[in-house]
């Protein structure tokens, strides 16, 4: 008989949660299973992705970069009214799915700005006749900046609700409890899947020197026309492909391609990232979970510009842990000039390839077998 399986995945930002959730659904799909997502974030083309089966909650995204407040589709702040309909809706699915398994992406170890619906959300699932099996889907690296009792908090939530934490991640390369001190108190229902890399990429159709990629795009525009600007300071010889990502606003993306030098692409989004990255000499970009595991798969050198907007500790984690493995460079955010950006290209490019150690990179797959042996 087919296992059910209903997958909340909350992207307020950018789209790396949604992106890596929708990566383990496809697997998911692919070993047998029928998967039903949930998706609460802003519509973004091309994701969850075909073969699935999905429901749209009315959006929220992040009231700024600091992840305070949250605002509806058209930019209001949310009201208990909304709430509530969300929730209805949320609850509403889970009873018409009749799952065998459930997936919370994030939650409790972040995602405390949808508590509103997610304590709701476990409750009807513990009140249900037929329990289904209750997973977290988690990255490797967490935020470390949280206030006090928080931990202790998740650990009780843990406790409570959730059968499985499912930690997308390589303990060779990151392990919990190094950004969740407290990880020891629910050791065994953790599960490592390894990291949630795409499949191995296609020959490239066309191949870059250098690929700038900006993640979902919100936070990218400077990163972006600091690119043009280096691309302008080094030789013309040099091939440059700039992924600007798909929520950078029309008229950014219009003023960045007025300024683009010959021999630059510049595009919103590229289905063949992967394969881009693969022929590329060097990647430039941002250290969120999905482009680094994009990035160790190409096996291409990188240049890593952290994001550290409101506090946010992951990413310079995981690329100062890059940087020591020698699979990388990192550079400040605050440090981000055309002339900076050009020397650090143009140093990265004079490096051999990097050897990139042998890291589980499957964790897609790995998951749909986890769940598996736990039902």
């Amino acid at each position: 008989m087919t296992k059910r399986v209903f997958f909340y995945v909350q992207h307020l930002l950018g789209i790396g949660h949604l992106a890596r959730a929708s990566r383990i659904a496809k697997a998911l799909s692919a070993d047998g299973f029928d998967v039903t997502m949930v998706t609460g974030g802003a519509p973004v083309p091309g994701f969850p992705g075909d073969g699935l089966t999905t429901v749209a909650l009315p959006s929220v995204t992040a009231g700024d970069k600091g992840f305070s407040g949250l605002t509806d589709g058209d930019g209001n702040p949310v009201t208990d009214a909304f709430q509530q309909h969300r929730r209805n809706l949320l609850i509403e699915a889970l009873h018409a799915s009749k799952p065998d398994v459930v997936i919370i992406e994030a939650f409790p170890f972040g995602r405390r700005q949808m508590r509103f619906e997610l304590l709701p959300l476990l409750d009807a699932i513990a009140a249900m006749e037929r329990r289904p099996l209750v997973a977290t889907s988690l990255r490797d690296i967490l935020q470390e900046r949280v206030k006090p009792g928080r931990a202790e908090e998740t650990v009780e939530l843990v406790k409570a609700h959730f059968d499985l934490v499912l930690v997308h991640g390589d303990p060779a390369f990151a392990r919990l409890e190094e950004t969740f001190p407290l990880a020891g108190e629910i050791a065994q229902k953790v599960a490592y899947t390894g990291l949630v890399a795409p499949p191995p990429p296609a020959e490239p159709n066309e191949k870059f020197d250098v690929v700038v990629s900006a993640g979902g795009g919100a936070v990218g525009k400077d990163l972006i026309g600091a690119a043009l600007g280096a691309a302008a300071i080094l030789p013309t010889t040099f091939r440059w492909c700039l992924v600007t990502g798909p929520n950078l606003p029309q008229a950014d993306f219009d003023a960045l391609a007025a300024v683009a030098p010959a021999g630059v692409g510049l595009f919103r989004f590229r289905q063949d990232f992967a394969a881009l990255l693969a022929g590329a000499r060097l990647s430039v970009s941002q250290a969120g979970y999905n482009t680094v595991c994009d990035i160790l798969r190409a096996g291409c050198g990188s240049l890593l510009i952290p994001f550290t907007a409101g506090g946010e500790t992951e990413q310079s984690t995981r690329a100062t842990r890059l940087e020591r493995l020698g699979l990388a460079r990192v550079l400040p955010e605050e440090d981000i000039t055309s002339d900076r950006l050009a020397r650090d290209i143009e140093a990265m490019l004079a490096r051999p390839k990097p050897e990139v150690p042998p890291l589980d990179l499957d964790g897609a797959a790995r998951t749909a077998t986890i769940l598996r042996e736990h039902l």
